[in-house]
């Protein structure tokens, strides 16, 4: 969707729902679905106010989960026991119990949040508060935000590298990346990137960061030794969302302009190949195996499964009204 629709989109979603998304109850997985660990992809679907709860073993829908208004991103604790997702137009994070698929917590955090990420050790969430340009920082034992960091202009995405001591964030409304120090939670770098960058990821060694340029069609590439851009890789149109392969050797980007994803090679810096998928594609996420990729595809309302070994889509999934963003928990 255009940025000036995604907007509107989330103040309809407000107006339409109100702000009763905790009065219905969710549906929950069955007990034996619980008692053994397996891959979930938690999509957040946008216009709904609403999370569905994919089992990647099956490919079906094993819960869907009320939440806040506008839900947009999403993200899973390391040990897959918790899900966290901004409800942009309610100012609030809903946190799931992946044993029941229900909401346990409500916390409230900035103006418009947009995006979370989890640090390895499980211990802070880091949320992006887009009408508020901070950065809320939840303790996720407290579920309470214990910092508020300002950021640039509109922050959208965030991403924690695997050592847990940076958090990078996209600024799409100026144009830059801020560094922040997950130990002091203050800035210490601003990366001028492309135009509109919204999605962010790291590599698994982190030593690079890929962010999309909506604006610019193109993926900047970020050395987390210099925070410098060391590379910019053309991609399709209206890229929104990347995510790398747990092996760091392929980025998935979607492209929401032109239907489909690009795979990056991550050494060469180069497109590698392109996959269509549905309409619209924003948030994208890889298996934990790095077997297959999941697609939400806003304007279809469907997941697109990608088999990462053959570059193809395998299946085509239902999803709730708006799926915007895709998080894979590893429920124990």
């Amino acid at each position: 969707m255009r940025w000036s629709r995604l907007r509107a989109v989330i103040t309809a979603a407000a107006l339409a729902t109100g702000l009763t998304a905790l009065a219905a109850l969710p549906t929950t997985a069955a007990a034996d679905e619980t008692r053994q660990a397996r891959q979930v992809a938690y999509v957040s679907n946008l216009t709904e106010g609403t999370v569905s709860a994919i089992d990647v073993a099956t490919n079906t829908t094993i819960a869907t989960i009320p939440v806040g208004n506008g839900p947009r991103g999403v993200a899973a604790s390391p040990g897959g026991t918790r899900v966290y997702v901004p409800n942009s137009t309610s100012g609030t994070v809903s946190v799931i119990n992946t044993a029941t698929n229900g909401v346990i917590a409500v916390i409230p955090v900035g103006t418009a949040p947009f995006d979370v990420a989890v640090t390895p050790g499980g211990t802070r969430a880091y949320v992006t508060n887009n009408g508020s340009n901070t950065v809320s920082v939840i303790n996720t034992a407290t579920n309470t935000v214990i910092a508020t960091i300002p950021v640039g202009a509109q922050p959208f995405g965030v991403a924690v590298t695997p050592g847990g001591t940076r958090a990078y964030v996209t600024n799409n409304g100026s144009n830059t990346v801020s560094v922040i120090d997950t130990a002091t939670n203050t800035v210490i770098a601003t990366i001028p990137v492309g135009n509109t960058p919204l999605g962010v990821a790291v590599t698994p060694g982190g030593t690079r960061v890929l962010v999309a340029n909506r604006s610019d069609n193109t993926v900047s590439v970020i050395n987390t030794a210099t925070n410098t851009v060391i590379a910019t890789i053309p991609v399709g149109s209206l890229p929104s969302e990347v995510a790398v392969t747990p092996g760091g050797t392929r980025a998935y980007v979607t492209n929401e302009g032109s239907g489909n994803v690009s795979v990056i090679n991550v050494a060469g810096n180069s497109v590698i190949t392109t996959i269509p998928v549905g309409t619209q594609p924003f948030g994208v996420a890889v298996t934990l195996g790095g077997t297959r990729a999941y697609v939400a595809n806003f304007a279809s309302n469907t997941v697109s499964v990608i088999d990462t070994a053959t570059n193809t889509v395998e299946a085509s999934l239902g999803a709730g009204s708006g799926p915007v963003e895709v998080a894979i928990a590893n429920v124990p």
